[in-house]
């Protein structure tokens, strides 16, 4: 599990379109890594629409957005098409990702459980070190971009 201080690594994963990205790819900006657990659902579709609505605001203080889940390049596809995304998804179908920053363990669901990702966001500096890190229990999905923005 990665912490504050920690570097973040190089290659991230391959984006909604099968491409790789790179940390280096966003040198000389922060950038929002959100881990959310599904596309098309609910509270992960306000998350992702916050961001969307503001996105601009995060440009502007030197934030690129970058999302990730489980789900696969095609699901992040529609996903993007059918809520107008302006930034990229990480398609992490193995959970390299997701396990190597701490977001995936077991959940618990009317009883039932199983493993699946924690929402939680890594804000990681210009430099590649992780500077915040936004707890599951603390983001709020229909006030993200404001949390991250310190506001």
């Amino acid at each position: 599990m990665l912490n504050i201080g920690d570097k973040a690594p190089e290659v991230l994963g391959r984006n909604e379109k099968g491409e790789e990205i790179r940390l280096s790819d966003f040198k000389g900006k922060k950038v929002v890594l959100y881990f959310y657990p599904k596309d098309m659902t609910p509270g992960c579709t306000q998350q992702a629409c916050n961001l969307r609505d503001n996105h601009q605001a995060l440009k502007k203080a030197g934030y690129e957005v970058l999302g990730v889940s489980v789900d696969d390049e095609k699901r992040h596809q529609n996903f993007i098409e059918k809520h107008e995304l302006p930034f990229t998804l990480i398609a992490d179908t193995d959970h390299r990702l997701t396990e190597l920053f701490g977001a995936w363990g077991e959940k618990s669901m009317y009883g039932r459980k199983y493993m699946g990702t924690f929402r939680t966001t890594f804000i990681i500096d210009e430099e590649g070190k992780i500077e915040r890190i936004i707890r599951p229990k603390e983001i709020k999905v229909k006030e993200h971009a404001a949390q991250i923005l310190g506001k």
